[in-house]
C-alpha cells in the first residue's frame, strides 16, 4: 500500500485567540499542539507528515516546529513535506477580489497538498488535540482500504468554557455512515444545557472536529466543486470553501460514502486565550 499521510491544516490565525495559536506552547517541555498529533499519527502508522501553511508565517512556523519535526522523523524513516494555501492560488480564469484577506476555507487548502499526497490520507486542524485513539481508528480504516472515514466526537467532550465553538453535528445511520454533517455555530454550556444557533443539542450528539480520512479521489471532486464555488461566490470577501460542506453535498448527491469512527476520545483546544491554562493542565496529566 501506498504512504500513508497526515495534512495538518496550520494556514489560518485565530482571529479570537488573537495571534498565530498554532504555534502557542502548552506542552510541559515546550511542545505546541502540533507536536502531539505528529507523535500520535507516527505512532498509528503514519508515514509522511504534510504542513499546509501560508508562505507569510513559514520562517516562524520552521523555526518552532518545521525544523525540529524533521529532524525528528528523519530518525523515524518519515517523510516531512509542505504544501501552501495563498489567496491567488485559484483556477484559470478566477481572480482574487482586491477587498479579500481571509483564506478560501479547508478546501482549498486540501487542493494545495495533492502533488505532495500522493495515496491515502488523514486531516486535522493544527490547534486541536485530538488523542491517539482517533488517530489509530482512522489509520486502521484507511489501511483496510474501505474509503472515506471521519472520526466522531461526542459533543460533550469538544466544548470550551469560554464562549460559543463551531462544530460539525452529524447525524448517522444504524451502520454507522454519515447522512450529513451541519456547521453549528455559538455552541456553548448553559444552566438550560448546551445551547446553540440552532437551539438546544444532545450532549451526545455526534460531531466533526475535521479529523478525516481520506483517498486521493478528493482532489478531483474538489477542483470540480471549488470552480463551481467561485462561479457562484468569487466576489465574496468572506465565504469560504469549506471541506464539510463539500463532503455534505456529495453525500446527499449520492456520490460518496462516509464511515464515521465513533471515539470517546476527550478534544482539548485553544479557541480562545482562556483556554490555555485548561489546556496546559490536561496535557500534563496526560
Amino acid at each position: 500500500m501506498m504512504k500513508c499521510s497526515l495534512v495538518i491544516l496550520a494556514a489560518g490565525i485565530g482571529s479570537r485567540f488573537g495571534g498565530i495559536k498554532q504555534l502557542e506552547r502548552v506542552g510541559p517541555h515546550g511542545e505546541i499542539i502540533m507536536d502531539y498529533a505528529v507523535r500520535d499519527a507516527i505512532r498509528a502508522g503514519v508515514e509522511r507528515i504534510v504542513f499546509l501553511i501560508r508562505r507569510a508565517i513559514d520562517a516562524d512556523f520552521r523555526a518552532i516546529i518545521g525544523d525540529r519535526i524533521e529532524a525528528y522523523c528523519a530518525g523515524l524513516g518519515v517523510e516531512v513535506a509542505y504544501a501552501y494555501q495563498e489567496l491567488d492560488d485559484l483556477p484559470e480564469g478566477f481572480s482574487c477580489p482586491p477587498n479579500r484577506t481571509r483564506p478560501w476555507g479547508t478546501g482549498q487548502a486540501l487542493l494545495a497538498c495533492e502533488r505532495v499526497v500522493p495515496g491515502p490520507f488523514l486531516v486535522c486542524n493544527a490547534d486541536d488535540y485530538y488523542g491517539s485513539g482517533s488517530f489509530a481508528d482512522v489509520v486502521s480504516y484507511l489501511r483496510g482500504g474501505s474509503g472515506w472515514c471521519l472520526s466522531g466526537y461526542l459533543l460533550e467532550n469538544t466544548l470550551s468554557c469560554y464562549g460559543g465553538v463551531t462544530r460539525g453535528v452529524c447525524r448517522v445511520d444504524e451502520t454507522g455512515r454519515l447522512l450529513c454533517v451541519r456547521e453549528t455555530r455559538q455552541i456553548r454550556p448553559t444552566e438550560q444545557g448546551i445551547d446553540s444557533d440552532c437551539g438546544l443539542l444532545d450532549p451526545k450528539s455526534c460531531v466533526s472536529m475535521n479529523l478525516w480520512g481520506f483517498t486521493p479521489e478528493l482532489f478531483g471532486v474538489l477542483r470540480e466543486q471549488f470552480v463551481s464555488f467561485l462561479q457562484e461566490n468569487g466576489e465574496e470577501v468572506d465565504k469560504e470553501f469549506l471541506l464539510p460542506e463539500v463532503v455534505d453535498t456529495l453525500i446527499k448527491a449520492g456520490k460518496t460514502s462516509v464511515q464515521v469512527l465513533p471515539t470517546d476520545e476527550v478534544w482539548y483546544g485553544m479557541t480562545y486565550r482562556e483556554d490555555i491554562p485548561i489546556v496546559k493542565k490536561a496535557l500534563a496529566e496526560l
